[in-house]
């Protein structure tokens, strides 16, 4: 019997060594080699070098000869997943979809391939729950069940083996994390193991043009749990987001071969599964009758569309010597620095104060775009005054104090217009060189100029009247602006 050869390969950067060592040299981490078996090479007759390239089919060409016709797609009976993969499910693509425990992974997949199987040749592999478990939750959710194929197995191998006799157009694996090779000596779950059954799966998908959905799962830092090679194999990667305790669930697309990047879907949880939200806007302006001090709507763009969503913050008298900086739903660090900002160009003091900021709905907000809203809800809890309730902002803010501009703003004010918004506090290179009807334009170059008009027309003090210039407050003279009670 031929020994078995075994690799020491990094979980990170996947590079390889002959024996183990605790840092790898190209990364730098630690701790994240790891020891797998090297399945043996088949005895292979030898080939006439000659002859061998016309066999294999394979042959160079040059880039204006490939054909660049349109991928074919095909809907997976939801808008908002269509509108995260960029248009559609690609046959023999690989995706990946991850999330907590509970998100709803399970669920979703199986009113997706529920839907599906009425089409089309579909199977569900399930490596965790027995059929049973499945059937009765497609009962529960009141699913189309009689054409949908199922199988209870973990090994890669034979699922492919009988996937190759049914010839199904779509696939499901749930999970990756739960598969296992037999060339592979360690137990399922393990990074050679999570990296081995994704490459073969992504392999046999691609050559037979089976669209395959893997299931993956996360480690309790929110990060897909398996080394960092299983989203460099797969087409795309998904997360699904949200709390067990939260009737909403946001699916965000981290990586796409096939359509956009950061693209998000919303979903809501019922007792009938996950329901599509087609305006997500709607259910993240839900608020209250009386308005409070600290609020105010910004619009962020996520993928293709705009989102307004509604950020909180609170300031209130720190009683230790080292207040504190807390933001959910917003990058820590940047707001830190966003108030070292507004004390410098603002003339805004917090060094005794606890800053506290949400963003409303559990979104998760990155874009800089956040950071003139931001900033204006932390002033008005800071003041204890309370914003115009039709007022929106949005807009980057540099280190030197000025209000850079942001992608899309056209697209982000016609947005607000739609939803009934009358004011918008936007850097001057985002106004519209036309008049968007129903909303006044009010564009700033400096956060100074910004926090001046929030005094103004934030407050719901003043009323522009319609000979205002926008795109320029400097000069209140100029702007013929008149102060109402």
């Amino acid at each position: 019997m031929a020994k078995r050869k075994t690799a020491y390969v990094c979980s990170d950067c996947g590079a390889e060594y002959p024996r183990w060592q605790g840092q790898c040299n190209d990364c730098n981490a630690w701790n994240t080699i790891t020891e797998f078996v090297v399945s043996p090479a088949r005895n292979q007759p030898e080939r006439n070098l000659r002859g061998y390239a016309g066999q294999t089919g394979a042959k160079i060409e040059t880039l204006n000869s490939i054909d660049i016709a349109e991928l074919p797609r095909f809907t997976s009976s939801f808008k908002e997943l269509d509108r995260v993969l960029g248009g559609g499910i690609v046959p023999g693509s690989a995706i990946l979809i991850g999330g907590s425990p509970g998100a709803g992974k399970s669920t979703l997949l199986l009113q997706v391939m529920c839907q599906l199987a009425t089409e089309r040749n579909a199977l569900y592999v399930t490596g965790e729950e027995s059929l049973q478990q499945v059937a009765m939750r497609a009962q529960r959710l009141n699913l189309p069940n009689d054409k949908l194929n199922m199988l209870a197995e973990t090994s890669v191998e034979t699922i492919c083996e009988l996937a190759l006799s049914l010839k199904p157009q779509i696939m499901v694996i749930d999970s990756i994390q739960v598969m296992h090779v037999a060339d592979v000596q360690s137990a399922p779950g393990s990074v050679s193991q999570v990296r081995e059954s994704a490459a073969y799966l992504t392999r046999f998908a691609k050559q037979n043009h089976i669209a395959m959905l893997l299931v993956g799962h996360v480690t309790k830092d929110g990060s897909l749990a398996g080394p960092k090679v299983l989203e460099h194999c797969i087409d795309c990667s998904m997360m699904l987001e949200g709390e067990s305790d939260s009737r909403y669930r946001t699916l965000r697309s981290q990586k796409n071969r096939f359509g956009a990047v950061n693209e998000l879907g919303v979903f809501g949880m019922t007792e009938r599964g996950l329901k599509e939200v087609s305006n997500p806007s709607a259910i993240f302006l839900s608020r209250g009758e009386e308005q409070s001090p600290g609020s105010i709507v910004m619009v962020v763009w996520e993928g293709t569309r705009p989102l307004l969503v509604e950020i909180q913050a609170l300031v209130d008298y720190s009683q230790t010597a080292n207040p504190r900086r807390v933001a959910v739903g917003l990058e820590q660090n940047r707001m830190a620095m966003l108030l070292a900002v507004l004390h410098r160009h603002g003339d805004v003091q917090m060094n005794d104060q606890d800053v506290f900021a949400n963003v409303v709905g559990g979104v998760k907000v990155t874009e800089t775009s956040a950071d003139l809203a931001l900033l204006l809800s932390i002033v008005s809890s800071f003041r204890n005054k309370t914003l115009d309730a039709q007022l929106i902002a949005f807009g980057e803010v540099g280190l030197a104090g000025e209000i850079r501009p942001v992608p899309n703003g056209s697209e982000r004010i016609s947005e607000a217009a739609k939803h009934g918004f009358k004011r918008a506090i936007v850097p001057k290179a985002n106004v519209p060189k036309q008049k968007v009807n129903g909303i006044e334009i009010i564009g700033v170059t400096r956060l100074s100029e910004a926090l001046e008009v929030l005094w103004l027309v934030g407050l719901g003090v003043v009323k522009i009247m319609t000979s205002f210039v926008q795109g320029n407050l400097c000069n209140p003279v100029h702007n013929q602006i008149s102060i109402t009670k």
